[in-house]
């Protein structure tokens, strides 16, 4: 009997092992391990922002260049004829430059970094006096700030949450585009056309231009998308991994032209659009679930009572998406809402919260993106890792794509299932593999699973800006 027992135990101990080895983990362990750890990851995904814009002086970051406390990095103007340096920004109000594919194209200028100032003056020359919604139009030409940053005095709560969790200064925007493309990627891993609506091998790339929503100015025909490639809620749904996409009513946050101005378009979590992409995948509503395409106020119903699903992304609304000329106060005080809900939630204990923007917004970075295959990687944006397990006070240095968030998900809860069209079950007509490229990253290098879990950090939505 004695030795009865000591073989179930040695197996039960050895099932245990091959689970962790292959990355399976049971739900139900009575003591996860490593990434098990986390059973809910919350994306808060905000809108055009640089590196450099917010976190450019951060101690420890790779930020602006300086040599004797002066900056040595000058953007040149083409209207005055001289350059331009960095300057601190005092203002929450701020208008950025143009930020579809040709504008990051010219804004990196083969690495040189110095077309900042120039695509903002263009977008003013060429969009706006044309018509005040065109792709290329800048609102804040006249008087460009694309050279200008903020610091803890504008941004004191993203300041404090890098100070006790972790601040990552090489990630990069997954592709180099718009918000559409920006979200597709963050859903799918992909940004394409499709010609048939459950045709996923009909899907071609469109790292620009995939088939936007019929109310806008790229989608002249009136039609509406089908998004037939496959999408991360379908592995999602396939292992039984709950998931919600939660949305911030209100108007959209961008313009589906990519322009910086446009008549506001309602937004609501059954009103599919650029933030919203969800519904128009044709697993969505294959496996009937659209309906966890959600109103933000279930997120804060859910979190408080300690029922977050174990995927969750959020999406702003204009007024607090930061997307110029959205007060930079506004979206503070938003994410330190989502932020502070959770922390007082029964989840906190078990949950990473990974907050990104999801493009520069024509703002200077002086870091040139590396390139990882056709449609990326786009330019450097501000990502932060807040968690109990997060490494306190941590600048995570590595390279990375919004794309690691992905893998993240599909490291912790599918046991290492990608987006691949040989293993997924469902194949599509996608390029590559992202999350299986190195360039990619690892979110779970900014974690310590062995640490004691970090208190919460609970900060005041409207902080004293001086």
């Amino acid at each position: 009997m004695v030795r009865r027992l000591s073989i179930v135990l040695f197996l039960t101990a050895a099932t245990a092992s091959l689970g962790l080895f292959f990355g399976r983990v049971p739900r139900s362990h009575a003591r996860a391990l490593g990434i098990h750890k986390i059973r809910h990851v919350v994306i808060v995904m905000q809108e055009n922002r640089s590196f450099d814009s917010y976190f450019g002086t951060y101690p420890g970051a790779d930020g602006l260049p300086r040599r004797a406390g002066r900056f040595t990095v000058c953007v040149p103007d083409p209207k005055s004829g001289a350059c331009m340096r960095p300057f601190h920004d005092t203002s929450v109000r701020n208008f950025g430059g143009p930020h579809e594919r040709i504008d990051a194209v010219r804004d990196v200028d083969r690495g040189r970094m110095n077309g900042y100032i120039r695509e903002a003056r263009r977008g003013l020359r060429r969009g706006c006096f044309a018509h005040p919604d065109a792709p290329l139009c800048s609102i804040g030409a006249l008087h460009p700030d694309v050279m200008g940053y903020h610091d803890w005095h504008e941004i004191p709560n993203y300041w404090e949450y890098a100070r006790h969790f972790v601040l990552q200064d090489h990630v990069f925007e997954p592709v180099s585009s718009w918000s559409l493309p920006a979200h597709l990627f963050m859903v799918s891993e992909w940004s394409a056309r499709c010609h048939g609506a459950a045709d996923p091998m009909s899907c071609r790339n469109a790292p620009e231009n995939p088939l936007a929503p019929p109310h806008e100015a790229q989608n002249p025909t009136g039609r509406k998308p089908h998004y037939a490639w496959t999408d991360l809620t379908y592995l999602l749904h396939k292992h039984h991994v709950s998931w919600r996409y939660y949305v911030f009513a209100g108007s959209e946050p961008d313009c589906e032209s990519g322009g910086m101005i446009c008549p506001n378009f309602p937004q609501r979590a059954k009103t599919p659009g650029i933030w919203n992409p969800l519904p128009w995948f044709t697993t969505v509503r294959q496996d009937r679930q659209v309906r966890d395409v959600a109103p933000i106020s279930r997120f804060f119903w859910a979190a408080r009572r300690g029922r977050l699903p174990a995927v969750s992304w959020l999406t702003p609304n204009n007024h607090v998406s930061e997307h110029p000329p959205s007060l930079v106060s506004n979206g503070q005080a938003y994410v330190t809402r989502v932020i502070n809900t959770v922390m007082r939630s029964p989840d906190w204990k078990s949950t990473a919260i990974f907050l990104a923007w999801d493009d520069w917004g024509g703002f200077y970075d002086h870091v040139a993106p590396p390139r990882v295959d056709g449609n990326g990687f786009g330019l450097r944006v501000p990502s932060l890792v807040i968690s109990p397990y997060a490494r306190p006070g941590f600048v995570d240095h590595q390279t990375a794509g919004l794309d690691a968030y992905v893998k993240f998900i599909e490291d912790d809860f599918l046991g290492g299932a990608r987006l691949d069209p040989r293993t997924d079950g469902r194949p599509d007509s996608r390029p590559d593999v992202r999350e299986a490229m190195p360039e990619v990253g690892n979110m779970a290098l900014a974690f310590d699973f062995d640490q004691k879990p970090l208190a919460p950090l609970l900060l005041p939505l409207h902080p004293r800006i001086s």
